[in-house]
């Protein structure tokens, strides 16, 4: 049983490692987007996605919590 829990905390480690790279690469994104506006288009898309939790009303603020619950932990 040890060695299940070694992979699955293994893999987790890796899947930790490969969103916090995500989202440094979205956040340099962000700031070439600032700086030379058009180029990545990266403002428009956190815009729209922005937008469609906004649209949905209370549950889209539901689900946005939701996600930022589940990403803290």
């Amino acid at each position: 049983m040890a060695g299940i829990k070694d992979i699955i905390d293994s893999v987790s480690g890796w899947l930790r490692a490969l969103i916090d790279f995500g989202l440094a690469v979205i956040l340099v994104f962000v700031i070439i987007d600032i700086l030379f506006p058009g180029t990545t288009g990266i403002i428009g898309n956190i815009e729209t996605i922005v937008g469609s939790f906004a649209d949905k009303g209370v549950v889209g603020l539901i689900a946005l919590l939701l996600f930022l619950l589940v990403y803290k932990k």
